[in-house]
C-alpha cells in the first residue's frame, strides 16, 4: 500500500503547491499527485497554474517523494509529442520519481485552444490511444513519424530521454477505459471506489499499480470541514458524465447550486476523527486499489498534514487491498 497526497492545482497558487509538496514529503507520504487544469472547477477555487512548471520545482525541492499527474489529457490542449518531451524531462529531473497519469480529458480544460473537444466518448478514446502510441514511439528514441486518424508526428526526436521511461497510469471510469488502461498503460487511475473498474482492468490483463482518489476534508470539527468542501469541492458530486462535459466554472456553479452540506458529509470523510478517514481509505482498498491518494478539501492543509503524520499514516498502511474484488 502506498499513500499519496493530492495537490489541488485549482485551489492553490504555484508557490503554495510546492510548499505543500515539501511538507507532504516530511509528513511521510509516498507520492504527490497534481491535477493538470487550465481552469478551476469553480471560481471560488481561484487558481490554475501550469502543472508542469510546478512539478519541475517540486522535483528540485524534494528528495524521495514520488510525483504524478492526476491526470493529463495529451490530445487537444497538449499535443502528445509535447507531453512525451515534458514527461521525459521531468523523469530526468526527478531521478525516476515521476508517473505520467493520463486520461481522455474534460471540456473544461480542452476547449480553450479552439479546435473543440470531441462530443463523443469513442473519438476521445481513439485520440488517447493514438496519443499513447506517439508517446511510447518517441520514448523509444530516434527520429520518428506517425500518421493516425486524428494525430500526426513529423520527423520528431526527443534528445533527453531517461534510461527507463516513466510509467503511464491511464484513467478509467468504466469497462472500455479500464481495458485500455490494461492494454496501453502501466497502471490504472480512478476517482471512484468501484471494484468493477479494478475487475475489468485485471480481466484485461492489467497487473500494474491501481491509483484511487479518496475524498476527505479535515478540520477541527465536522461542520467546518463540510462547509469548506462545499465551497470549493462540490463539483466532485456531479459525476463523471457532467464533469467531462461542462465548459467553464460558471457552468459548474450552476450545476452544483443545490448541493448541501449533508451531501458533502455523505461523500467526504469530514472532521477530526481518524476512524472516519481510515474507513474512507478502506473502501478503496477493499475495491482493489493499492495507491491511495488523499484529496483533502478542508480549510487547513498544514493541519491536515500534521493530522496525517500523527493519526493516519500508521493505520492506513495496515490496510491491505483485496486481491479479488467482486
Amino acid at each position: 500500500m502506498r499513500i499519496g497526497y493530492k495537490l489541488a492545482s485549482e485551489a492553490f497558487g504555484p508557490a503554495e503547491l510546492v510548499r505543500q509538496a515539501v511538507l507532504a514529503e516530511r509528513a511521510g507520504f509516498d507520492f504527490v499527485e497534481i491535477s493538470d487544469h487550465f481552469h478551476p472547477w469553480l471560481d471560488s477555487q481561484g487558481h490554475s497554474p501550469f502543472t508542469w512548471t510546478v512539478l519541475g520545482s517540486i522535483a528540485a525541492r524534494t528528495e524521495r517523494i514520488g510525483l504524478a499527474t492526476g491526470v493529463t489529457c495529451p490530445t487537444v490542449r497538449y499535443h502528445p509529442a509535447v507531453i512525451a518531451q515534458a514527461a521525459a524531462t521531468l523523469a530526468l529531473l526527478s531521478e525516476g520519481r515521476f508517473v505520467l497519469g493520463v486520461g481522455s480529458g474534460e471540456r473544461l480544460n480542452e476547449h480553450v485552444v479552439g479546435p473543440g473537444f470531441p462530443a463523443d466518448v469513442r473519438t476521445r478514446h481513439e485520440l488517447l490511444r493514438e496519443a499513447l502510441d506517439i508517446i511510447r514511439l518517441l520514448w523509444s528514441g530516434g527520429y520518428r513519424s506517425y500518421e493516425g486518424r486524428h494525430l500526426r508526428v513529423d520527423d520528431a526526436r526527443i534528445f533527453d530521454l531517461p534510461a527507463e521511461p516513466p510509467p503511464i497510469a491511464v484513467a478509467a471510469s468504466g469497462p472500455l477505459s479500464a481495458r485500455m488502461a490494461a492494454e496501453l498503460g502501466d497502471g490504472l487511475f480512478a476517482t471512484e471506489a468501484k471494484p468493477e473498474i479494478v475487475r475489468h482492468y485485471r480481466e484485461a490483463g492489467g497487473a500494474g499499480p491501481r491509483y484511487g482518489e479518496v475524498p476527505v476534508a479535515w478540520a477541527a470539527d465536522e461542520r467546518t470541514a463540510a462547509r469548506a468542501a462545499l465551497e470549493t469541492s462540490r463539483w466532485a458530486l456531479t459525476g463523471w458524465k457532467v464533469m467531462s462535459e461542462l465548459p467553464n466554472p460558471v457552468n459548474f456553479e450552476a450545476a452544483t447550486a443545490t448541493v448541501r452540506e449533508e451531501d458533502i458529509l455523505a461523500h467526504f470523510a469530514c472532521g477530526p476523527d481518524p476512524a472516519r478517514f481510515v474507513e474512507a481509505v478502506r473502501r478503496y482498498a477493499d475495491a482493489g486499489f493499492d495507491q491511495l491518494v488523499l484529496m483533502n478539501a478542508g480549510p487547513d492543509p498544514d493541519g491536515f498534514l500534521d493530522f496525517y503524520q500523527s493519526e493516519l499514516d500508521a493505520p492506513v498502511r495496515r490496510l491491505t487491498p483485496k486481491d479479488s474484488p467482486a
